[in-house]
C-alpha cells in the first residue's frame, strides 16, 4: 500500500486510527487554507462583503460538481453537520404526537437535537432498534419500518454511522419514505471522500455532510443540502443575520438566510476546490480501494483477539474504510486514554447505548505498522485485565 505521510501534517511519532472524528487537512490543502486567510486578512472588507458570495459561490459550485447536485445554490456551508440537523429540526413544523422515525445507533449530537426540538413540540424521537449483528439489508430495512406509524411525519437515518461504522441502505430507506410522503433527513458525515455520493440519485430532501473528515478541508468545513421542493420549510434562520429579508435578495432564501450570518472567516470553505484537485492528484478511488483492503485484512484477528463477533459481514455492503469492533470494558474513557498516552495511538472508544466499540479508521498515510501497533498494545492491555477484558 502506497504510504503518503508525508503529504499530511499529521504527528509523525502517532498511529493516527482516528481518522474519521475530525480528518486531517494534507499539506497543499493547508497551504490553500492560509492563502485564503492570508487574502482574508490583507483585504477583510473587501473579501468578506464584496468577494466573499462569490468565492463561497466558486467553491459550492466545485462540491455540487463533486457530490452530483444539480444547483450549487441547493448547497450552503456549515461548519459541522450537527449545525445542519439542528437547522431543519428547529425549522420542521411538527405537532404532539408526531414522531421522527431513526435509528438506536445515531450520532449522539443529533440524538441530543431531536430530543430537545421534540420535547419542545411534544413530538416523539423513535429511536427503532437496530439488531446486530446486521444479516441482510432486507432484514434491517424491516427492523427499521417496523417503527412506522400513521404519525410519522420524518425519518433521519445515516448514511454511515459514527460508532458502529456501518453504511446503511439510505438509498431504499429513503425511497420507502417518500413514497408514504414522510420527509427524508440523511447525516453523511462520513460519506464524502470515502464513498461515492449522488444526491441527485439519492432524491432526499435533506443531506448533511462534512468535507473536513474524509475530503480533508480544513477543519470547520461542511455542508447542507436542501431539494427546492423542501427549501420552504427552512422558514427561520438558525442565526438571523443580514441576510434574513435581505436588502439585495440572491433569489434564494436558502442561501441569504443560511450563507452570511455575521463576522466569521470561512476560509474552510474555500478549501473545497484545493481537496478535489489533491484527491484528483493522487488517485484517491485507488486510496481508498487500498484502504479498505486494509481495513478487511485486519478485522478477523482484532475480533479473534477481542473475543468479539463481527457486527455485520464484512464487505464492502456494510464496511468502508472504518471499522468497529465490540469490546468488553467498564472504562472505556480510560481505555482511550492509556492506548494514547502509553502506545502512541490515536484511536477512539464509543459508548453506543449498552454496547461498546473500538473503531479504527484508515485513510491514505496508514500502513499495516499501524495496526500491528494497535494489535500488540491491545495484547498487553488484554494481559494486565484492568481495562480489557476476555
Amino acid at each position: 500500500m502506497h504510504n503518503l505521510k508525508e503529504k499530511f501534517l499529521i504527528n509523525p511519532d502517532i498511529h493516527f486510527l482516528n481518522f474519521g472524528s475530525f480528518g486531517a487537512c494534507a499539506k497543499p490543502i493547508f497551504d490553500n487554507y492560509q492563502e485564503w486567510q492570508r487574502l482574508l486578512e490583507f483585504e477583510s472588507v473587501q473579501f468578506i462583503n464584496v468577494e466573499g458570495a462569490n468565492y463561497l459561490a466558486n467553491s459550492r459550485a466545485t462540491l455540487a460538481a463533486y457530490i452530483d447536485v444539480p444547483d450549487k445554490d441547493d448547497l450552503v456551508f456549515i461548519t459541522n453537520p450537527t449545525l445542519g440537523v439542528n437547522m431543519i429540526a428547529k425549522n420542521l413544523e411538527l405537532a404532539p404526537g408526531d414522531e421522527v422515525l431513526s435509528t438506536d445507533i445515531e450520532y449522539g449530537a443529533c440524538d441530543r437535537t431531536w430530543d430537545l426540538y421534540c420535547t419542545k413540540s411534544k413530538a416523539i424521537y423513535k429511536r427503532q432498534h437496530i439488531s446486530l449483528p446486521i444479516t441482510t439489508k432486507e432484514k434491517l430495512i424491516e427492523d427499521f419500518f417496523a417503527g412506522l406509524t400513521d404519525r410519522t411525519k420524518v425519518v433521519f437515518i445515516s448514511h454511515i454511522t459514527s460508532s458502529t461504522g456501518l453504511i446503511l441502505p439510505v438509498k431504499e430507506i429513503v425511497d420507502i419514505a417518500k413514497a408514504k410522503g414522510i420527509i427524508t433527513i440523511v447525516d453523511g458525515a462520513h460519506v464524502p471522500g470515502q464513498l461515492p455520493l449522488s444526491i441527485k440519485e439519492l432524491d432526499v430532501d435533506f443531506y448533511t455532510g462534512a468535507a473536513h473528515k474524509w475530503m480533508m478541508a480544513a477543519k470547520g468545513c461542511s455542508f447542507l443540502y436542501a431539494h427546492k421542493r423542501v427549501q420552504h420549510l427552512l422558514k427561520e434562520p438558525l442565526i438571523v443575520s443580514w441576510g434574513y429579508k435581505a436588502i439585495k435578495p440572491s433569489g434564494s432564501n436558502f442561501i441569504d438566510y443560511n450563507q452570511m450570518i455575521g463576522t466569521r472567516d470561512f476560509s474552510a470553505f474555500l478549501t473545497i476546490p484545493a481537496c478535489i484537485k489533491f484527491m484528483e492528484e493522487n488517485n484517491w478511488p485507488a486510496v481508498a480501494k487500498q484502504c479498505h483492503e486494509l481495513v478487511l485484512s485486519n478485522a478477523e484477528r482484532f475480533y479473534k483477539l477481542l473475543e468479539s463477533l463481527p457486527i455485520s459481514s464484512l464487505t464492502n455492503e456494510w464496511i468502508g474504510q472504518m471499522l468497529s469492533i465490540p469490546i468488553k470494558t467498564t472504562k472505556p474513557e480510560e481505555l482511550q486514554r492509556r492506548l494514547f498516552t502509553q502506545y502512541k495511538i490515536e484511536i477512539p472508544v464509543f459508548r453506543q447505548g449498552d454496547n461498546i466499540y473500538l473503531r479504527y479508521s484508515i485513510n491514505g498515510f496508514n500502513n499495516q505498522e499501524d495496526l500491528d501497533a494497535l494489535y500488540d498494545a491491545l495484547v498487553e492491555i488484554k494481559k494486565e485485565g484492568d481495562l480489557l477484558k476476555g
